[in-house]
């Protein structure tokens, strides 16, 4: 079902495909098909690693910025390799147990696919892992030099080292590196590690990085955009020869043109509704410049693509671009862009290219995407930008205001996401909730109960009254009820939010309709969304499962509570879990009584430090504690000390 490779793919996959170094940067660049076609293909020439020594280690290295993103990539491997020869691919993740890096058999793979970090801990003990080494891929490579630079130097390092030796002389050796954005460590790589390499670069304001384009803000009021233009080009001072000036109005096109010409500065005009046609345009363009003097060009965006001028030396936007727009300006300029791989001298001060933002009260709307662009682009930045993008970002939040909490806050007491939930407390939805008043009064030791584990640090379940669980009692009377059949009576009417029984193998449950499919709403039978509400998990059942519950059982307020373990993360700057600890602390504290000390709540969330399981010996009329859960985190070897967790969640 393959149509075709995209607009990025036909450029990467022939270079890729004939063995050469290539770095490629695209809005698509995190996507594993950039390079995977193309690889096993080349895959297929064994006469191409005949002159290899014959031992143990892959043909090609697959380096991914975390578990998830190796995970999928894997995936990726095992369905296209069905179209190929047995490549056996690995996936290989490790914690910091050197034991598990020891005991890891990379006999008769080709291809290993992996994170920087777990690929150092495996060459820790085992030297020849580069011997046969012909591929090195890079994903996400803004990532990886973001998160893990030393990290992917010594990689590199190790990879140089290992294809200088004789016997490299007649086998391949390629680099291919893919990514979203362009970085400052790209030019590094290309220059001390790379052969010659294809750049594809299709995402134009990256291109305008990698061409070293001077980024200027001009900060002025919007009643004054016209007079500071006019300081913009006092061509004494500058050499500007051909400067294109952006604008999204007919009217301020008009309005800037005659200012233009009341200036005595020669300009051409163009927009939808102009009198000039496009062949006028062009031939005054090249006209003016072939003689050496200047021309400004005042046109609406719309006008772009129909011009096709490559060959400005600036671009001035008069009206704040959006992101997108943003690349189509700047490659109104692609002819002046400096190639820095060849001639890395050339500083922004002398560059061909220049681009000036007219900064003004008006042009908060995309300063964060702005901000982040010229902070990328290390460009010099004025602090009215700053405080645009930050009256931005606050006013975001506060359209956040009524969504959950965010997970990764919570969980870690930092998010490092684009995030479409709250990162401030909202008060109201903030109170305690199902936690009881002398709990929350005076915070303590509490014996809970997980039900429900959604990763290594974030449970729901209950907190069980050593003395008399209420919600025992319920439980156990809603069982006695159900066991009668003429008390299973099934729900005619699904309501949202209300609360029903509903049997589970041989219990009975409290749930809450959370959702209900509008499709299906007049179907005779329909599934709806169901929330476990004393364990806090949720699912999809057919609507005929619903049993109608007395309101004697609808009296005990739901019982679910997050618990969430302070002071651990996952390794390796990972912002989820590995499955591997989540399976494990899973199959540990799943439906077992724990003691825990709750240092901090907010709404239906207790956070806990420490969780241990006790047990007691009866013969010796004592208890011991079994296992502390943060501890049994740390010794799988996927999870480190997070020492500001609780710290963070005091400062909000």
């Amino acid at each position: 079902k393959f149509l075709g490779p995209n607009f990025t793919e036909s450029y990467c996959w022939p270079p890729v495909a004939r063995g050469c170094d290539v770095v490629a940067i695209s809005y698509q660049g995190d996507d594993p098909f950039l390079y995977i076609p193309p690889v096993l293909t080349f895959l297929q020439s064994r006469s191409c690693y005949k002159a290899l020594p014959n031992r143990n280690g892959p043909l090609a290295l697959i380096l991914c910025p975390g578990w998830k993103k190796a995970q999928l990539v894997f995936e990726l491997l095992k369905t296209y390799e069905t179209c190929s020869r047995q490549l056996h691919p690995m996936l290989i993740i490790l914690g910091q147990n050197k034991e598990e890096a020891r005991s890891v058999k990379i006999q008769g793979c080709d291809v290993i696919v992996t994170t920087p970090y777990s690929l150092l801990r495996l060459f820790e003990h085992h030297h020849l892992l580069f011997c046969r080494l012909c591929h090195l891929v890079l994903d996400e490579i803004e990532v990886l030099f973001s998160d893990a630079t030393e990290q992917i130097f010594t990689i590199l390092d190790c990879y140089k080292k290992a294809v200088i030796t004789v016997e490299w002389e007649y086998s391949p050796h390629q680099i291919i590196a893919v990514g979203t954005c362009w970085n400052k460590h790209i030019a590094h790589l290309i220059k001390e590690f790379m052969n010659d390499p294809y750049i594809v670069i299709t995402a134009m304001e990256e291109a305008s990085i990698y061409g070293n384009v001077q980024q200027v803000v001009w900060p002025c009021m919007n009643s004054e955009r016209t007079q500071n233009l006019l300081k913009i080009l006092d061509f004494a001072h500058n050499n500007l020869q051909k400067v294109l000036v952006f604008t999204n109005s007919v009217d301020e096109a008009e309005n800037i043109h005659k200012a233009l010409k009341s200036n005595s500065v020669f300009s051409l005009k163009m927009h939808k509704e102009s009198e000039f046609n496009f062949k006028y345009i062009l031939e005054q363009w090249t006209k003016k410049c072939s003689s050496g003097s200047h021309v400004v060009l005042v046109l609406t965006d719309d006008c772009m693509q129909s011009l096709g001028i490559t060959d400005a030396t600036c671009v001035v936007h008069f009206s704040f671009p959006s992101p997108r727009i943003f690349g189509q300006r700047l490659h109104s300029m692609s002819d002046n862009f400096c190639n820095v791989i060849k001639d890395s001298s050339v500083d922004q001060e002398h560059t061909k290219a220049r681009s000036v933002i007219l900064l003004t009260e008006n042009s908060v709307c995309h300063a964060p995407g702005i901000l982040r662009y010229l902070q990328h682009a290390e460009a010099e930045i004025p602090p009215e930008l700053h405080d645009f993008a930050a009256k931005m970002l606050e006013a975001e939040e506060d359209k956040k205001f009524s969504r959950p909490l965010c997970a990764y806050l919570k969980t870690f007491g930092i998010c490092k996401t684009v995030c479409p939930d709250r990162h401030q407390i909202n008060l109201q939805i903030d109170v305690p909730q199902n936690i009881p008043d002398k709990v929350t009064r005076t915070p303590g030791c509490v014996m809970i109960l997980p039900l429900y584990i959604v990763n290594a640090t974030n449970y729901f379940g209950r907190i069980v009254d050593k003395q008399k669980d209420q919600y025992t009692v319920l439980a156990e009377e809603i069982n006695e009820y159900f066991k009668k059949p003429s008390n299973k009576t099934s729900v005619k009417n699904v309501e949202k939010l209300a609360f029903y029984g509903l049997c589970e193998k041989t219990l009975f449950h409290r749930v809450q309709v959370v959702e209900i499919s509008t499709k299906e709403e007049e179907s005779l039978f329909f599934k709806v969304k169901i929330k476990y509400i004393d364990e806090g998990r949720t699912s999809q059942v057919q609507s005929y499962q619903l049993l109608h519950l007395p309101a004697r059982f609808q009296c005990l307020p739901p019982q679910a509570v997050e618990f969430v373990v302070c002071r651990v993360k996952p390794i390796d700057n990972e912002i989820e879990w590995n499955p591997k600890v989540t399976r494990y602390i899973h199959d540990k504290i799943k439906g077992k009584l724990h003691q825990a000390k709750i240092v901090h709540t907010l709404g239906n969330t207790a956070w806990v430090d420490p969780m241990v399981r006790v047990t007691t010996l009866p013969d010796l009329k004592m208890s011991v504690n079994e296992y502390n859960v943060r501890s049994e985190i740390l010794s799988t070897g996927l999870g480190t000390d997070n020492p500001e967790h609780i710290t963070q969640l005091q400062k909000l």
